[in-house]
């Protein structure tokens, strides 16, 4: 059996980043939350926490987080169910969802989709941003329920449902557009390439997969700007910086924003991948993801 205190100090010391914060949350000794851990790693014969500078869990230590934060869920479902029933009453307790989206998914179609669902049974969401290529990564630490990813293939434990197509579309303020033009009203790569790219992150590779695909160019050397917000990218590129890929969904109504190659698009397949066996709240939020995907995304 293991110990609900000790699962309880691993889960502070991860979710805190670290042994003297997690024992502050506690309401204990230093001392007592590193004799809880230790004591759970020998019980397990194997090691939870990789220390140093940052504390971080090891593949069993996700394993077991992974555990935490799913039996944290079903005994929430089940004291909403013997208190009465419906989360949705007055002086019910929040509950908290963690989930990995990348950050076009959570402007353009998530949020809309999954707010009356979190309004209506007191939800409440902890949502982390990253790449869709990467956000599996937080699912398999353990530090979220779900997430919004390109990995088709379910991880451990999860299943991994097709949520349907991102279609993104290369822009750039219409300036510049004319700008990377030929004599003759062709688009050159070469004078496109002498404008920056304006790139979400480092991890965003949607800019080399359109110029892989439509000028079979693979990985250019280009000037790069990186612009980390939804509102701050599509500005910059408004404001003649350079050119960068845009969810077709954001185009309507943004004259300040038009395509470089027409219809020349790139197409994502989004998945949603979520533990296997979920407890109602994920649940809930599982049918409201996949019905906005529905409703926004196009099908494959």
């Amino acid at each position: 059996m293991l110990d609900a205190r000790q699962l309880d100090a691993l889960a502070a010391v991860v979710e805190h980043g670290g042994f003297g914060p997690a024992a502050q949350a506690l309401s204990l000794s230093l001392a007592a939350v590193s004799l809880r851990i230790k004591s759970l790693e020998e019980h397990l014969g194997q090691r939870l926490l990789v220390r140093g500078k940052t504390v971080r869990a090891t593949a069993a230590g996700q394993a077991l987080l992974a555990h935490v934060k799913q039996v944290r869920l079903m005994e929430s479902d089940l004291l909403a169910g013997l208190q009465g029933g419906t989360e949705s009453r007055a002086g019910a307790a929040w509950q908290s969802l963690s989930v990995a989206i990348n950050a076009d998914s959570v402007a353009s179609w998530f949020l809309p989709g999954v707010a009356a669902l979190l309004q209506r049974h007191r939800l409440l969401l902890e949502i982390m941003i990253d790449d869709q290529d990467h956000t599996h990564d937080a699912l398999k630490s353990g530090d979220v329920i779900g997430c919004v990813t390109t990995l088709a293939q379910p991880m451990r434990g999860c299943v991994a449902e097709p949520l349907g197509i991102m279609r993104y579309r290369c822009v750039a303020a219409p300036a510049v557009v004319q700008r990377c033009r030929t004599s003759r009203g062709a688009v050159s790569p070469h004078k496109l390439l002498a404008h920056p790219a304006i790139i979400f992150n480092r991890k965003d590779a949607l800019q080399d997969a359109f110029l892989l695909q439509h000028f079979g160019l693979r990985q250019p050397n280009y000037p790069r700007h990186f612009a980390p917000a939804v509102d701050a990218f599509e500005r910059a590129i408004e404001l003649g910086l350079g050119w960068g890929m845009v969810p077709e969904q954001s185009l309507s109504g943004r004259p300040g924003l038009v395509e470089v190659l027409p219809d020349a698009t790139v197409d994502v397949a989004l998945y949603w991948q979520h533990w296997a066996r979920e407890p109602v709240s994920a649940q809930r939020l599982t049918a409201a993801v996949k019905a906005a995907a529905r409703e926004h995304l196009r099908t494959a």
